[in-house]
């Protein structure tokens, strides 16, 4: 088959991909192992699937129902089969990649299936393997991978299920079958999200390996309360900080000595050595700070105060993870948000207070 028509043919399929075919009836023709991908494509496009793995399958009674049939490799070249469809329906020819696995890293944002992005819905859509954990919380992952296996790796706060050389061993195992395993994680893989290490394994194990970028909950999460990390006139610059430990003098000395903003995820259980270090670091104590819990979901609250006075108030809200702390002038921020257009009484609180 020359290059033009095998081009032309997953063009056509491709088409017929974006079109809506729900409820229509399709018969996929081919054997174990190419046809797992055209599947999903057609049952995520909403058809119902029926699949022939070997010519004698291809029955009258299964052709009698079929309105498009897909022959996919070697299936093509089945004789009877298309002698079988001939007359009774389109028949669509696909040429599967070479079978090889590989390993898609996918940040699934803060929170919400509308805030992934359309390559990380795509690469859903494609997996056969998907490996989540309680900070990519999309929803319905099932859904957005249909016929995918999903493995809950069982990542929260302060918690790992599964460990992470043991989430890597799985990861790259289930690739070497010849699996397409999409890495769902929480904000983007490449901030706080170990991403690094699992591109690592994957290209010591020589996996294809690509990475989808996802929305920071850095970056996301306070601008869900109205606090830009920057803002012209009052922070050109912004750190974000892991508070899973406390900050050493030097670190606290460097971050008040920058300016700016500083954002502090996973920090809520740190919340009151990470406030100390920067105040005795010489950060002014009523510099604005906020908490923004649970961002992007319908418990979403702010918690805004000083640096000397945001640990009491966090506790007496029982605040939790998860939560950003942002820490700087932007915080003031919040303040014209709540006077937008629609906006609540409670959008946004006053300094000292919890929304």
């Amino acid at each position: 088959m020359g290059a033009d028509v095998d081009h032309e043919l997953r063009r056509e399929a491709a088409v017929l991909i974006e079109t809506d075919l729900t409820g229509l009836p399709v018969l996929v023709v081919g054997p174990p192992g190419l046809t797992a991908s055209v599947v999903r494509r057609h049952e995520r496009a909403g058809a119902v699937v029926t699949v022939a793995p070997s010519p004698g399958d291809v029955t009258d009674e299964v052709c009698a129902d079929a309105r498009l049939a897909v022959l996919v490799g070697p299936g093509a070249g089945w004789a009877s089969v298309r002698d079988a469809l001939a007359g009774r329906c389109p028949v669509v020819v696909e040429v599967p990649d070479a079978p090889r696995g590989r390993v898609v890293l996918v940040g699934a944002g803060p929170g919400g299936p509308e805030l992934l992005t359309l390559a990380g819905i795509r690469a859903l859509a494609e997996a056969d393997v998907v490996l989540t954990d309680r900070l990519a919380e999309v929803g319905d992952v099932a859904r957005l991978a249909p016929g995918a296996e999903v493995v809950d790796v069982g990542k929260r706060p302060g918690h790992h299920a599964v460990p992470q050389d043991e989430i890597e061993r799985i990861m790259v195992a289930r690739a070497r079958a010849g699996l397409t395993v999409v890495r769902l994680k929480g904000g983007d893989p490449y901030v706080f999200g170990r991403g690094g290490e699992e591109v690592a394994a994957a290209v010591e194990a020589g996996l294809p390996v690509t990475v989808v970028p996802g929305v920071s909950s850095a970056v996301g999460v306070p601008g869900s309360a109205g606090i830009p990390v920057t803002h012209r006139g009052v922070s050109h610059v912004f750190t974000v900080v892991s508070g899973h430990v406390p900050l050493e003098p030097e670190q606290a000395r460097s971050l008040a000595g920058l300016g700016g903003t500083v954002v502090l995820l996973m920090g809520m259980h740190n919340i009151v050595p990470l406030t100390t270090a920067l105040a005795r670091a010489g950060l002014a104590a009523d510099t604005p700070a906020a908490v923004v819990e649970r961002g992007f979901t319908p418990d979403q609250r702010s918690i805004v105060g000083t640096l000397a006075t945001l640990p009491d108030l966090a506790a007496r809200a029982r605040a939790t993870s998860p939560s950003v702390i942002v820490v700087g002038e932007v915080v003031r921020q919040s303040a014209v948000w709540a006077r937008r257009v629609g906006a609540g009484s409670a959008d946004a609180p006053a300094m000292d207070g919890v929304a």
